[in-house]
């Protein structure tokens, strides 16, 4: 029998549950592994430079380290049941668009749904945290210690996502919009962008399953509020495409580059959500070089290579100020966004550029840092200073 894959991670981690989702959906046999695991702080580390999850660790005993990285490595060698990026370049830019603001634009709700509802959550996430983080085995102390040291991090970690008294409000009034969004949007497919998986679904799922469809809160909201939500998150962590309920049950995705209303409307979702944040950052990031001109392509100016935030920057979000951390990996999924638009003149331009302009996002494709973030063994680095 071939050896599977390897996936470390941990069962409740956001970044680990797009990786998991993209392997089983594919069909790509694999075990998980533990981060508490022994070997993984003696290999894994050691391999990849830091301590991170996801992990895939490959039969061959090479390490591919980030959701992302692992989805596109599989796909361009063509080894999927089902292309992760659409032929329709509008679509494509579509899938790329939801990849960014699944793992990064839903963090401020899948962090204050998680941390602040320890009445509810704290029974079940403590165990979980524990299964994952201490060694298999260990006795229950040192899983109550494992957790925790993990939640003060995080607890702390939250206002770096923006989670404030003042922005609560406002963050749990927004991520029951997105939830009514996009349950109306699944009535009419099984998927993002139609009969079967895209990028754009295993970036949302991160969030939508680690964090606000396993965890009890915000779970039983989702199966409350968005039924067909909760039945997606189902539908991405199944074998096949589950997808029984919907009639003529064909993969194909949407036949065009004219993206369906209720598509159309959770990318003016983003643009709300999302937008103002990517300015922020990218300001600062743009501020940030211009006073490090010395720093050599291939590195990232930081006294720890492996360290992701680079700074703070601050804008206004729906009406209250907040605070964000800036990170590099977030203008390396952008630039995914804009490397999928095709070049003026080129075929699909005009039906991207009218789909962006639509819907508030118009910005997407200009908005990007005086260097572009390029990923050397397993860390984000800067590239050589834009020509354009």
């Amino acid at each position: 029998m071939t050896t599977p894959y390897r996936l470390h991670g941990t069962p409740g981690s956001l970044y680990t549950a797009k990786a998991r989702s993209f392997l089983i959906k594919q069909g790509l046999p694999f075990e998980d592994a533990p981060a508490g695991a022994p070997g993984f702080r003696e290999v894994v580390v050691p391999a990849v430079g830091r301590w991170i999850i996801p992990v895939l660790e490959t039969p061959e005993g090479a390490f591919l380290q980030d959701g992302s990285e692992i989805i596109d490595r599989f796909d361009g060698e063509g080894r999927v049941r089902w292309p992760t990026l659409p032929q329709a370049p509008a679509l494509r830019v579509a899938a790329r668009l939801f990849e960014l603001f699944g793992g990064e634009g839903l963090l401020r709700p899948a962090m204050h749904y998680r941390w602040n509802f320890d009445a509810v959550n704290q029974p079940f996430i403590g165990l979980d945290f524990a299964a994952g983080l201490a060694a298999p085995g260990a006795p229950a102390a040192e899983g109550e210690a494992t957790f925790a040291f993990a939640a003060e991090r995080m607890r702390r970690a939250m206002a770096g996502f923006g989670v404030s008294p003042d922005s609560i409000p406002l963050i749990e009034a927004a991520y029951e919009e997105f939830l009514d969004l996009f349950d109306a949007h699944l009535a009419g497919s099984p998927y993002l962008l139609g009969g079967h998986p895209t990028v754009g679904d295993y970036g949302l799922i991160g969030p939508l399953y680690a964090h606000l469809g396993r965890d009890p809160y915000p779970a039983q909201m989702m199966k409350r509020r968005a039924y067909r939500v909760w039945r997606w998150v189902e539908r991405m962590n199944a074998a096949g495409l589950d997808a029984g309920e919907y009639p003529g049950g064909s993969p194909e995705l949407f036949a065009d580059d004219a993206p369906p209303a209720t598509l159309r409307a959770l990318m003016a979702f983003i643009a709300r959500d999302y937008l103002p944040e990517l300015r922020a950052m990218v300001a600062f990031t743009d501020s940030w070089l211009e006073a490090r001109p010395d720093i050599a392509a291939g590195t990232n100016g930081l006294k720890r290579p492996g360290d992701r935030v680079i700074g703070q920057a601050a804008f206004d979000w729906r009406g209250v100020p907040i605070t964000v951390n800036v990170m590099p990996y977030r203008l390396y999924l952008l630039q995914k966004v804009q490397d999928a638009i095709p070049a003026a003149g080129e075929p699909g331009h005009d039906a991207v550029v009218a789909m962006l302009d639509e819907a508030g996002l118009a910005d997407i494709a200009t908005l990007r840092p005086r260097r572009r973030v390029e990923r050397q063994d397993q860390v984000e680095v800067w590239g050589p200073v834009r020509e354009d």
